[in-house]
């Protein structure tokens, strides 16, 4: 279980994933909250980052 908590604005977020890894869709990003495990399966199994990596980064983007 991932202790990944979204804040701020989800849409800078997805703009950044999007930067990151060109290759996400905007369904790729759904986010509906509490369902944060769910998400980052669907972004691991796209881009090959662990779950840790992926909630590291959108942890750290979301903190700035």
């Amino acid at each position: 279980m991932s202790n990944l908590k979204i804040k701020g604005n989800w849409n800078v977020l997805k703009g950044k994933l999007k930067q990151e890894y060109g290759d996400l869709t905007d369904d790729d990003l759904t986010y509906v909250e509490g369902k944060e495990d769910e998400l980052l399966g669907k972004l691991q199994k796209k881009t090959g980052e662990t779950k840790e990596a992926l909630a590291g980064k959108i942890k750290k983007w979301s903190d700035s």
